[in-house]
């Protein structure tokens, strides 16, 4: 195990200070412990893993690291899973989660903000990035309109990857979500754990795209199990039990992003510029609509626009009609947030409360924008109630 894992465990002795989680200590732990492989104290190794087992007696990593340690009192050992008659696919899932754990105690703490959170509305106290490729979970607290770093989780995610396409697919979606409901450890098998979080997968872009499937969730995990290999859910994104009771205290139903990206980017300079063009955009299309300047209003939709079944043509000959009727329009724009589309470049989803008043008519609703950006400009291409 010691050539196999030397050059990764003394990465790992550099750990830098992390925020605290309900498993950061079992990662720090169980990196302590390889270490000691590492430098061929075998006791002390011990010594650490029976810590871990005894505070989780089903972390299964525990437990095969341990069945190497006794091994090793025998024979030499060169991998995770040296046992003889180990399952081959089980002992590989192990060495994966082993490979992401070490991989995420290396890491530094966010300093930067990511990319996807251009903007959080007021009411979004949390938001959730999700980094598939680094099998991690990164929670944002909304501090006076920038997102805050707060902490981050293992987790594993759909067995055959991301970028969900089609139901049964056995993949993880990308996108941007929304939790939209909490359902509670008695509302739901063992295998679920403590409780699940719904995300609104399919949003509004898969269906455009025609992918379908649904029950994407953030779950936790079976009372016999601690966690799960990084490759092993359905489609989920999957937390231990203590992580995901952590994390559900800062979400918000209805109201919490969570955001699914195959590698997490940090915000640049050129995207605050972005930002603030499409925030420039957005308000001149409230004005427009507002100066009952209907053709100016309509330049803010793509060719390809849609809402529902309704294309531009016909949306635009409805508005045509409607704003002939009126003498005064006022557009109120309010709980603006805005976030880029992972995988998708230069698209982006905008959500706010819109306040409507005319001589003939007042609502209030919430809605969602996608925009997209061609030949340099921004324009909507879906429009509807969120």
């Amino acid at each position: 195990m010691r050539n196999a894992t030397s050059l990764l465990l003394a990465a790992a002795l550099a750990f830098p200070a992390q925020a605290e989680t309900p498993s950061r200590d079992l990662e720090l732990a169980l990196a302590k412990s390889l270490q000691a492989v590492s430098n061929n104290r075998l006791d002390v190794a011990l010594n650490e893993v029976d810590s871990l087992l005894k505070l989780n007696p089903n972390f299964k990593l525990a437990q095969l690291v341990r069945g190497d340690l006794l091994l090793a009192r025998s024979k030499p050992i060169s991998n995770f899973g040296d046992a003889p008659n180990a399952p081959r696919e089980r002992v590989q899932d192990l060495r994966e989660e082993a490979n992401a754990r070490l991989q995420r105690v290396q890491q530094q703490q966010p300093i930067a903000v990511p990319k996807y959170l251009w903007q959080l509305s007021p009411k979004q106290r949390y938001a959730v990035v999700v980094d598939t490729s680094k099998s991690t979970l990164y929670l944002y607290e909304n501090v006076k309109g920038e997102p805050r770093y707060v902490a981050d989780f293992y987790i594993s995610v759909g067995k055959k990857g991301a970028d969900k396409l089609a139901e049964g697919d056995q993949k993880t979606p990308l996108g941007v979500y929304f939790v939209n409901q909490h359902l509670t450890r008695d509302k739901l098998t063992d295998f679920y754990g403590s409780g699940a979080y719904p995300i609104s997968y399919p949003n509004e872009w898969d269906k455009r795209l025609g992918r379908d499937g649904h029950g994407i969730w953030l779950h936790g995990t079976p009372s016999d199990t601690y966690s799960r290999p990084p490759l092993a859910s359905n489609g989920c994104v999957v937390l231990n039990n203590d992580d995901l009771t952590h994390l559900g205290s800062h979400l918000q139903v209805g109201v919490t992003p969570v955001i699914i990206t195959r590698k997490m980017d940090w915000m640049a300079d050129s995207d605050l510029g972005e930002r603030d063009a499409l925030l420039k955009a957005i308000e001149q299309w409230r004005n427009d609509w507002a100066s009952r300047d209907t053709e100016s209003y309509l330049s803010h939709y793509a060719g390809d626009f849609s809402t529902g079944a309704v294309t531009l043509p016909a949306f635009a000959q409805q508005k045509r009609l409607v704003n002939s009727g009126k003498t005064w329009i006022k557009v109120r724009v309010s709980d603006l947030s805005v976030f880029p589309y992972p995988n998708q470049p230069d698209m982006a989803v905008v959500n706010f409360e819109q306040d409507y008043e005319s001589n003939n008519l007042s609502n209030r609703m919430h809605k969602r924008q996608y925009w997209m950006k061609r030949d340099g400009r921004w324009q909507i291409v879906y429009e509807g109630a969120a």
